[in-house]
């Protein structure tokens, strides 16, 4: 049917339609299964990718997902997590959609091969910024026009795609190959190659948060804390962090203006918010390493 393995026919399809329920259920399980396991060979680009996305953040790039259809919908699901999770900003958050939000209603496929939108779209892409482009198929025109421009205009690109060679790498700075094995249903990328691509984007992301100081003891300490349900995990997590009653954690969230980094160096002694904030300053927004030095300033204190 075709060379690549994302078209490739699965060696165990024949007769799908014929057998039972339970035994379809079971071919597409094992098929989710085995394309979650490729992953693991892609986690040193992975390591290498996310150094890449946080030093653009840190620097105030953006972070730009490019894609189209099921690829696109990976991309968007990480990029649109990004600001609540881990309180990254949303105008450092960039998502490009072959289509546009409106495209998802239908689904259409005409927009993957546009490449004047590609073009058009590309421009909000500066010489400070990471594009991510994400292909299955690592040949679709949309993905590689972005990365194209994005290429030329100086900003470092991540290609993920899940056939080896794809063109898409070509211009990459950091390549992820997930190469999955061929879909059960034939080409229906949304679904193993889906499924390698979302685990890929939450250890991206996830990495990237945590070279930012925005994991704590595997807490997301930089959350933007909008509802009830935030609010409450953000005191649990100062009182666990900082070893004190809930009821004190909810007095310190709120002292911090819900800060949750905020709260734990003032529960730990420091004098006051904008302290606890220059803390944080010093130690590049990492809570461990303000806790280190306001925990050295007291006992220099004490010693004093």
């Amino acid at each position: 049917m075709s060379n690549s393995a994302t078209e490739a026919r699965h060696g165990k399809a024949d007769g799908l339609d014929t057998r039972q329920p339970a035994e379809i259920l079971q071919l597409l399980a094992t098929g989710q299964q085995q394309a979650a396991k490729v992953v693991d060979h892609a986690i040193p680009a992975i390591a290498q990718a996310a150094d890449v996305v946080a030093s653009t953040l840190r620097s105030g790039g953006k972070l730009v997902y490019a894609g189209a259809g099921s690829s696109g919908l990976m991309a968007m699901a990480d990029a649109l997590e990004l600001p609540g999770t881990y309180g990254i900003p949303r105008e450092q958050i960039v998502l490009l959609l072959a289509g546009g939000i409106s495209s998802l209603t239908d689904m259409e496929g005409a927009p993957e091969d546009d490449v004047v939108l590609a073009e058009k779209d590309a421009e909000v892409v500066g010489p400070g910024d990471c594009v991510i482009a994400v292909s299955a198929s690592g040949s679709t025109p949309y993905a590689l026009v972005v990365a194209d421009v994005a290429h030329r205009r100086g900003a470092r690109v991540v290609a993920m795609a899940n056939n080896a060679g794809a063109e898409l790498f070509r211009k990459a700075d950091v390549a992820i190959l997930l190469e999955t094995p061929p879909e059960v249903v034939a080409g229906s990328t949304r679904m193993g190659a889906g499924t390698a691509q979302k685990m890929a984007f939450n250890m991206l992301s996830t990495l990237s948060a945590v070279k930012l100081g925005h994991v704590h003891d595997g807490h997301m300490v930089n959350l933007r804390a909008d509802n009830e349900k935030l609010r409450v995990r953000a005191a649990r997590m100062v009182a666990e962090i900082a070893d004190i009653d809930l009821e004190e954690a909810r007095s310190w969230i709120l002292s911090a203006n819900g800060s949750v980094k905020v709260a734990v160096l003032l529960a730990a002694g420091a004098p006051g918010a904008e302290e606890a904030k220059a803390l944080l300053a010093r130690s590049g927004e990492v809570l461990r390493l303000a806790l280190d030095e306001l925990q050295a300033n007291k006992s220099s204190m004490k010693r004093a």
